[in-house]
């Protein structure tokens, strides 16, 4: 009763505090209002893209929290400030989906996927999904590898005539026991020359209550074994030439220590499992224009990963499980970009990854792999029409030290996009295309001792989508209006699966799977004026997928909706906002699920429906003073996106920043 009395009396304060902001004594002059779309709009594959101005609207903490209301977007959260947070696009799941920092792709060549959660919002300036991917011709080959792209730009300095630094200093607090400062420095070295330098500090129990399904009780079991401690600095040079060349470096260290709660166990919620990490990677990326039009793109990347996982209880002759990792890649890439002519520009790029993978285990296979990357691209305008082409070939030679390693593999894989715009006067496009893509086995499915099989084919999906994008500025009290409508057909083959063996720690790596995937994807924005100053903002999501088991027609799985696959899923984002404060609702919808590919009673998840509330509001001082607060999980929904692995109920984040 005083979380709902506390709920109310916040949402009151804050309605108050909006309309306060209004002068009523004034009446409003009609104004022109001119409003910039979103480039995503006119990209030829399907984009959708979220700015850090809009993260306080979706009460986001990191990155996973930012794209979750993306349409097509089907996150695996197991829970917990700490938890692990993957993303599935279009169901071909989270191996397919790239993630890309400032131009340079970040991978893990041990499993494959890349933990959101790990990324804090602090210096991030915008995310976009690219379906296919990236809508640049100039880019590195690697950004054609992956079935959708995930591309995060981190904040660069900006400065004015007379400011030549800026200090930005956060902090944030809330439920679990949260304590999350942070600094943001940012320096004009020379005329063309800046330093970005971002570090925080991250802390929490992890704890919360969750109810116990199934036992036939009204039992609230607290989650234990969840706390977090993370460190995370990261420092950035650049430099910017009079003939737009640019040069940049980067440097970024993190180091974190988490406990992992495990599964939900009836009457046993004991854990004692946990994982540490060492994170560095330094990157740089070089870009040159010519006077010939030529342009140049030149990128390097190194990093090394260090991974401990330790269980206490696991049984064996020691008595415990203790595995450590290293994981070390060098990554170059050079590409080029030439305008044929005015209707014509084509590029091509070459990367080349090295990836070791070090391991402290008996009898360990102690892999390493050289991929090369290879893509010819070209872009056609022809009035109304514009269409990309790709051609990308990629070819994989790995070694081991001990036994034989999986076989070296070269795949040719073409991609095709193409937009039309029918009407000079209305903002009405028409988009199709076409991607076959792989994903390689990763390290693990290929080498781990209990599970890995070394001669492992590729999984191969193809993606069929057609749509439209529409868009409208007004200069009425409607500001604008988009809209965006895609359907899309998925096909996967040679789908790499886990299946138990003797026992639950010996599992079998396979190419078994066949899956067909259907699928609706539907957006849409709008923004209005409510007078006073205030204004409203509303944007929706829906997603519709069908993605099911080919494998076998006398198989009992045989046309059943794939594990953790949701067949509906809405989102709803809308907001209040003046001048210097904003106040926001956001919710979603998520459609029954089955964890096991049987689409039995027994093995049923329930949908769920949560919602989030956010408050922002700058201070007038003489340094901007903006304070935040959000309420996640609004109503204390009991639900999880994983069976056994609970989302906690309502919390309470807090946050304050100052800019000197």
């Amino acid at each position: 009763m005083e979380k709902r009395l506390l709920s109310l009396v916040f949402t009151l304060f804050v309605s108050t505090t909006l309309l306060a902001q209004a002068d009523t004594s004034n009446v409003l002059k009609e104004v022109s209002v001119r409003v910039v779309l979103p480039q995503t709009l006119q990209s030829l594959n399907p984009a959708q893209q979220i700015s850090s101005r809009d993260f306080k609207k979706l009460a986001a903490y990191n990155v996973a929290d930012a794209i979750r209301n993306f349409s097509g977007v089907n996150i695996k959260d197991y829970g917990g400030i700490g938890g692990l947070k993957t993303v599935s696009v279009r169901s071909l799941g989270a191996n397919h989906t790239g993630v890309q920092l400032d131009g340079v792709q970040t991978s893990d060549a041990q499993n494959g996927q890349i933990d959101l959660g790990k990324i804090s919002l602090d210096n991030v300036a915008s995310i976009t999904l690219y379906n296919g991917h990236p809508a640049e011709l100039l880019q590195p080959a690697r950004a054609y590898s992956s079935a959708s792209m995930l591309v995060i730009k981190s904040l660069a300095p900006q400065f004015g005539n007379e400011k030549k630094q800026r200090i930005r200093l956060g902090f944030k607090t809330g439920s679990f026991g949260l304590t999350h400062p942070s600094i943001l420095w940012q320096r004009q070295i020379s005329k063309r020359s800046y330093l970005n330098v971002n570090s925080s500090w991250q802390k929490s129990h992890g704890r919360y209550k969750y109810k116990v399904d199934g036992d036939g009780s009204d039992t609230l079991a607290i989650r234990t074994n969840a706390q977090l401690s993370t460190v995370q600095s990261d420092a950035a040079w650049y430099w910017n030439g009079a003939d737009s060349n640019r040069l940049q470096f980067r440097i970024n260290y993190s180091h974190s220590s988490r406990g992992l709660p495990g599964a939900v166990v009836y009457y046993n919620p004991h854990s004692n499992q946990h994982l540490w990490n060492r994170d560095l990677f330094l990157q740089s990326s070089y870009q040159q224009h010519f006077r010939n039009k030529l342009q140049l793109l030149i990128n390097a990347k190194f990093s090394h990963n260090y991974l401990r996982y330790t269980d206490p209880d696991y049984l064996n002759q020691a008595g415990i499980l203790d595995e450590r990792f290293k994981q070390t890649e060098l990554y170059e890439s050079v590409a080029l970009a030439y305008p044929v002519s005015t209707i014509w520009e084509v590029s091509l790029a070459s990367d080349l990854t090295y990836n070791k993978l070090d391991m402290d285990l008996y009898n360990y296979a102690y892999p390493s792999r050289l991929t090369s990357f290879s893509a010819l691209s070209s872009k056609f305008l022809i009035k109304k029409l514009s269409i990309h082409a790709t051609l990308l070939n990629t070819t994989i030679t790995e070694w081991a030290e001990k036994g034989s390693a999986s076989p070296s593999k070269s795949i040719w894989s073409p991609t095709i996009s193409a937009i039309y715009k029918p009407f000079n006067e209305a903002d009405l496009r028409f988009r199709l295309f076409y991607k076959d893509i792989f994903r390689n086995p990763t390290f693990n499915d290929l080498y781990y001792t209990r599970s890995g099989r070394r001669d492992l084919k590729p999984e191969y999906a193809e993606q069929y989508n057609a749509g439209l994008t529409y868009s409208k500025n007004f200069n009425t009290l409607v500001y604008f209006l988009s809209f965006t409508a895609d359907a899309y057909y998925n096909t996967v083959k040679d789908k790499i699966i886990a299946i138990p063996n003797k026992d639950l720690f010996t599992w079998t790596i396979m190419n078994l799977g066949k899956v067909d995937i259907r699928g609706l994807d539907l957006g849409m924005k709008t923004k209005s004026s409510l007078g006073r100053q205030l204004d409203f903002s509303l944007s929706g999501n829906y997603t519709y997928q069908r993605a099911l088991d080919i494998t076998d027609p006398m198989s009992s799985v045989y046309l059943h909706q794939i594990p953790y696959t949701p067949e509906h899923t809405i989102a709803v984002n809308a907001g209040i906002s003046g001048k210097r404060s904003g106040l926001f609702y956001n919710h979603i919808l998520s459609s029954s699920r089955y964890y096991l590919s049987e689409n039995l009673p027994e093995y049923y998840v329930p949908g769920f429906s949560v919602s989030d509330l956010s408050f922002s509001h700058q201070l007038k001082t003489k340094y901007p003073v903006s304070v935040t607060a959000e309420i996640n999980n609004l109503f204390n929904q009991s639900y999880a996106f994983i069976r056994s692995f609970p989302m906690p109920g309502r919390s309470l984040r807090l946050s304050f920043q100052i800019t000197i």
